[in-house]
């Protein structure tokens, strides 16, 4: 099917051509003798004081803007730092009789969006402004697709590129004419680094586990599917690490953590992804109220390293991420916020305040999920301060250790920032017995029509089976952290390229 050209598109191939026919290569070999950036120049040089170090610069990057003078230019660059302005007059890039390449190439067969190479020196102009004055100058990219134009005059942004669909769709023109979503990306870079750090000091070991599984455990959700060819069976891909990293605890590690690339085949929103990366780390002889202060310090240091500051804007809210935080049962979050004490209620009786409060249940939910659905719709958006939610009912947590003072209950928390879950942690349930009882709870809720219920994995229970030291484990979602932490509304934006519908043709 033949592509379908705007007028912009067939002038720019139009030129592409003529640069042919001059004998340049509009793709050249791909090694360029860059020696700074824009960034490195605008910090560091002083006019008249360090001309020296700036007398031969070589930078490369995208052409922004340009501003004809006839027999000299301005144009701006933008590489990976920002931007800088250039000076280009026609003999210092053609000293000879031949004026080609300013006057035909420069001038009219290049566009905003091509990259180019520039070699020159460093000036301040009569408007104080840092630039390069360049001496020679080299095309190392034809753009054949225009960019969409933004412009900019003291300091005001026009035409600014702010459609969704577009950003999503196209991030790559969207971290080129918007220089602020690159800054998004390295903040969250920081973030990851940071708690790398964190750990590590600590001595945690990072791993890889599988993401292809047999069986999708570790998690309440529903899976992707697959098939294997050569084995002649189905795979899912991962909902949660958690038990391959229990096994490794089996096996004698003390603290182990990866950032694992997850997948659940479920609903896409403001806070949703089918895909997405979570933290989770596990760690021997610790239980939920050690890992409650580890989770205080972890989320607090990255604050800091990521903005300087334990203090982060949300909307109308500021939240502070400075330890310690509060701690609240879920069974007294429910009655604060609803007037309910549903801490002896069964199944029915459940079913009955969720009713009256006019929340939707299936015949499918059992007591876990229902108590689940009351604190969602409830309680949750009332925590905008880091909160933690604690011991739940055993039937919300069938990989959870049980409460040792309180009947009823395991030892599980949930950190809730800005009214939504960051992390859920556990003193982790480690008597394979009760374990296989739980897992055989959650298969009857399966024949029920739950298709969010846990599948019993056989191996799990037979790694178990030979012993898992007390552990606690905790899972973190880093991209819901990362919204909460570089300011951005939905996790589209902490994305570099988030799940969307196929265009249409």
């Amino acid at each position: 099917m033949s592509q379908q050209l705007s007028e912009q598109e067939r002038i720019r191939r139009e030129k592409l051509q003529q640069l042919v026919e001059l004998g340049m290569d509009p793709y050249p070999a791909p090694l360029y003798p860059v020696n700074t950036t824009a960034a490195y120049i605008k910090a560091h040089y002083e006019n008249g004081v360090n001309d020296a170090e700036f007398e031969t610069v070589c930078l490369a990057g995208r052409l922004m803007s340009f501003r004809d003078m006839g027999k000299a230019s301005f144009a701006v660059l933008q590489d990976s730092t920002g931007r800088i302005q250039l000076y280009v007059r026609r003999d210092d890039i053609c000293p000879g009789e031949d004026k080609t390449a300013y006057n035909t190439v420069w001038k009219k067969l290049l566009d905003i969006g091509d990259i180019v190479g520039v070699k020159g020196f460093v000036f301040t102009t009569k408007t104080g402004e840092t630039s390069v004055h360049v001496k020679e100058f080299s095309l190392l990219a034809k753009s054949l697709r225009p960019l969409p134009v933004v412009k900019e005059k003291e300091g005001e942004v026009y035409d600014a590129v702010t459609d969704p669909e577009f950003r999503y769709r196209q991030r790559y023109a969207d971290l080129i004419i918007n220089p602020e979503v690159k800054e998004t990306f390295v903040k969250i870079t920081r973030l990851k680094n940071a708690i790398r750090d964190f750990l590590n000091e600590r001595g945690a070991l990072e791993v890889d586990t599988p993401v292809l599984q047999s069986i999708p455990g570790g998690a309440a959700a529903r899976p992707f599917g697959t098939h294997h060819n050569a084995l002649d069976m189905p795979l899912y891909l991962r909902i949660a690490n958690e038990l391959y990293l229990k096994r490794l605890i089996v096996g004698g590690f003390d603290w182990v953590y990866e950032f694992s690339r997850n997948f659940r085949n479920e609903g896409m929103d403001r806070t949703h992804n089918p895909e997405f990366t979570v933290l989770e780390f596990y760690v021997a002889y610790k239980d939920y109220h050690w890992m409650m202060e580890i989770t205080e310090q972890l989320f607090e240091k990255a604050a800091l390293a990521v903005n300087g500051s334990t203090l982060v804007r949300s909307g109308e809210h500021e939240v502070n991420f400075r330890a310690p935080y509060k701690r609240i049962t879920i069974y007294d979050a429910i009655k604060e916020h609803t007037g309910k004490d549903i801490s002896g209620m069964d199944e029915e009786g459940l079913r009955e305040v969720c009713r009256e409060l006019n929340i939707p249940v299936e015949p499918s939910m059992g007591r876990g999920k229902l108590i689940d659905e009351l604190f969602g719709e409830k309680c949750e958006h009332h925590y905008i301060q880091p909160t933690f939610i604690i011991d739940y009912p055993v039937e919300m947590s069938p990989l959870t250790k049980k409460h040792r003072d309180k009947e009823g209950l395991v030892e599980r928390f949930e950190l809730i920032v800005n009214g939504r879950e960051l992390a859920n942690a556990y003193s982790e349930l480690n008597d394979p017995l009760d374990q296989r009882e739980r897992f055989e709870e959650q298969s009857r809720l399966m024949e029920r029509g739950d298709d969010e219920a846990m599948y019993i994995d056989q191996d799990f229970l037979r790694a178990l089976e030979y012993g898992m030291p007390p552990t606690s484990g905790i899972g973190i979602g880093i991209d819901r952290m990362a919204m909460l932490l570089t300011e951005q509304p939905s996790i589209q934006d902490v994305l570099l390229f988030p799940q969307l519908r196929p265009e249409k043709p």
